[in-house]
């Protein structure tokens, strides 16, 4: 799986961060010279980009009050909706990624 992406993206360096599970780690896992696997330290999901999405989202939604699952569903949804690239990557984008990135030599 990670040689087809690394196939479908030939001209990108692409960075993939994982958690420190054991199953992440495997001694035959054989990465293509344009992944980088980017491990945050343990017990930390302030670092992991997708639980920052989900904060900001809960933020937007804090005051809510639905009166059932499907209001709470279609609130959630309409937040999803409005999020761009430039909003995730304004909320994601860690410096260091960056400096993983010039330590490595990209």
């Amino acid at each position: 799986m990670l040689s087809d992406i690394s196939q479908q993206f030939t001209d990108s360096v692409l960075i993939i961060q994982l958690d420190n599970g054991a199953f992440h780690k495997a001694k035959r896992l054989q990465l293509a010279d344009n992944i980088i696997l980017l491990f945050q330290p343990a017990h930390s999901p302030e670092l992991n980009p997708i639980e920052q999405v989900w904060q900001y989202i809960k933020r937007r939604l804090r005051w809510l009050l639905p009166k059932n699952l499907d209001d709470l569903r279609a609130a959630l949804y309409l937040e999803i909706g409005k999020l761009t690239k430039p909003i995730i990557a304004s909320i994601a984008q860690r410096q260091y990624i960056m400096v993983a990135l010039s330590i490595a030599g990209f």
